[in-house]
């Protein structure tokens, strides 16, 4: 389950990092849309991309969703992938993406096929641990 600023930063109009595991072994990350149902992290990518065939090859992801009000504020969930979804509704989400963040339908050709990536919580990491976040650099080194 995911707790209540997580879901607050994932329903606002807040970017996401996804990172994954390369077959390297080295961690991939990419800045991402990111979305919930209320109980899952979600994504949207395309199978023929590298974080995709990452989690098929290994489930496990850490998402970090900062406040796009505050960069000192954001979430942090590790996790791993429950579900993924193709076909017309991964098209569909994407459009509802760009609509979070764009004002518009998706506006970028699809190279294969969307797919929407649901990540359940295992860890959930809220900074500042209180609601105080420091509202600028000096404060943040400070510890405030």
């Amino acid at each position: 389950m995911l707790d209540e600023r997580t879901l607050e930063l994932l329903n606002g109009k807040n970017f996401g990092t996804v990172s994954t595991i390369m077959p390297s072994g080295h961690p991939q990350t990419q800045m991402m849309w990111v979305d919930t149902d209320g109980e899952n992290v979600i994504f949207n990518t395309e199978i023929h991309r590298a974080k995709f065939k990452n989690l098929e090859r290994n489930p496990l992801v850490t998402v970090m969703v900062m406040d796009a009000d505050n960069p000192w504020r954001y979430v942090e969930v590790r996790g791993h992938v429950v579900e993924t979804i193709g076909g017309q509704e991964a098209r569909d989400h994407i459009d509802s993406l760009a609509m979070k963040y764009l004002n518009k339908e998706y506006p970028n050709p699809v190279q294969s096929e969307r797919v929407i990536v649901k990540v359940a919580p295992d860890r959930q990491n809220n900074f500042p641990p209180t609601e105080r976040a420091p509202q600028t650099a000096r404060d943040a080194a400070e510890g405030q």
